[in-house]
């Protein structure tokens, strides 16, 4: 159920209420399948009898429609996949967070100078020494990580069996040595999340406007600290990762990791000019 939240400015809505509002705007009705989600909506006074939308909408709404900036976050964890995302407008960023479980999704205005914060926060990056490990590098294919997680799903939540199986796994469908697959399974069996950030925005490229890509991808491993990974190189397109690509993570410190994420973000001059709201 969609609700709106006055003191924050903040929404709980689901795509499916997005959905509406995307046809409202552009002056169309809703299709027969979003009636229930016009009446939800109707229901909190974010759209009026006629379909005409609430103020309150116009920040959100607006940024929607003409972003400068896009990032959006990808967190894979224990509870499945969850997305979260940053829409940077020319005078408004809304912020959006999911939860497990939920449809909805909270959006939420904050300033243009917490972007970092907020996506770090996304994240759970957290400051802080890891423990020590034997090696600052892990080089295998996505084959082999795949079998790693098969015997991980295959152990069913026993400890001494996850270990057992996964490195097992790793030593017979990589050829990995012992302590290779030892490193890799210690990282497998600790890891907190795989998390992604990509940011999109229109660019200049060779004189041409163009969209611009750029994104960065990490194993958050709890007491083994954060690994980045350098391959297969984000961004990927779909399809082209396979069992036979090479997967290469890389150790970094907490600190590294923030200055990775704000790289992500492009300079002013890296912006082309906006295209006017119609």
């Amino acid at each position: 159920m969609p609700s709106y939240d006055s003191s924050r400015a903040r929404f709980r809505l689901a795509d499916r209420h997005m959905a509406v509002f995307a046809h409202l705007v552009d002056g169309e009705t809703p299709v027969d399948e979003l009636w229930e989600s016009l009446t939800e909506l109707q229901a909190i006074g974010l759209v009026g009898e006629e379909g005409e939308l609430a103020p309150v909408l116009a920040p959100l709404l607006t940024t929607m429609a003409n972003p400068m900036l896009l990032l959006t976050v990808e967190v894979t964890g224990a509870h499945g996949t969850l997305n979260h995302g940053i829409m940077v407008g020319q005078d408004d960023v809304i912020a959006h967070e999911g939860w497990p479980g939920e449809e909805e999704s909270e959006y939420v205005p904050i300033d243009a100078t917490t972007i970092i914060w907020e996506l770090a926060r996304m994240v759970h990056l957290m400051r802080g020494d890891a423990e020590d490990f034997e090696v600052a590098s892990v080089e295998t294919t996505m084959g082999v990580l795949d079998a790693a997680f098969s015997a991980l799903d295959e152990a069913e939540n026993d400890e001494e069996k996850a270990i057992e199986l996964t490195r097992k796994a790793l030593i017979e469908t990589g050829g990995l040595k012992e302590s290779e697959a030892i490193a890799l399974s210690d990282l497998v069996l600790s890891m907190n999340s795989m998390w992604r950030i990509t940011s999109v925005w229109d660019g200049n490229h060779e004189g041409e406007r163009s969209a611009m890509v750029r994104a960065l991808a990490v194993w958050d491993c709890g007491p083994r600290g954060y690994w980045v990974r350098e391959k297969p190189e984000e961004p990927i397109l779909e399809g082209q990762v396979g069992p036979d690509s090479a997967l290469k993570l890389v150790r970094v410190s907490p600190g590294r990791v923030w200055e990775r994420i704000t790289d992500l973000l492009p300079d002013k001059n890296e912006l082309a000019e906006p295209v006017p709201a119609p």
